[in-house]
């Protein structure tokens, strides 16, 4: 019996661990899918021709380390959604929301459209595979860096490179 027990202990870590395998099962074990997703491509294009509107939705620690260039810092624990009406008056404006992978800019993002905004999306894999592909980030003085914000070390694994700043 001792054993058994020892052997299904054993198994739980194994199991957890496999459940975030890619980032594509990391996000249906925590989103709901309530707000579409944009792929990073598909932001960098449309970043040269419409007029989109992009938010962050991380904390201030982590935009000042860096962000998406023209991004708009809304946070997280401290969003307030009468400072986006102030930005962002116009509730029919296309918004695509981010975070570090795309879970809290959904929390953010379901805020959004009970406010009345209906044309949001969520951007899939956030900011760490924007990173990733290589786009290009800005610091809170609007100069390009290479660092990111990792949020946690368990996070950052979903990131690639050197440059993962954790603080």
């Amino acid at each position: 019996m001792n054993y058994f027990l020892y052997f299904l202990l054993l198994l739980i870590p194994i199991s957890v661990f496999s459940q975030q395998g890619s980032l594509e099962d990391l996000l249906q074990q925590y989103n709901t899918r309530s707000v579409p997703y944009i792929s990073v491509e598909e932001l960098r294009m449309r970043q040269f021709n419409d007029s989109i509107i992009i938010l962050d939705a991380r904390e201030q620690k982590e935009y000042n380390v860096s962000h998406i260039k023209s991004a708009t810092f809304v946070g997280f624990s401290k969003f307030s959604i009468d400072s986006v009406l102030k930005k962002v008056p116009n509730k029919n404006a296309p918004i695509v929301v981010y975070c570090s992978l795309g879970i809290r800019s959904e929390e953010i993002s379901e805020k959004l459209k009970k406010a009345g905004y209906n044309n949001i999306e969520n951007l899939y894999g956030g900011i760490f595979e924007w990173k990733n592909k290589a786009y290009p980030l800005v610091n809170n003085k609007e100069q390009e860096t290479d660092s990111i914000h990792g949020f946690s070390k368990s996070w950052s694994k979903w990131l690639d490179g050197d440059t993962i700043i954790i603080k």
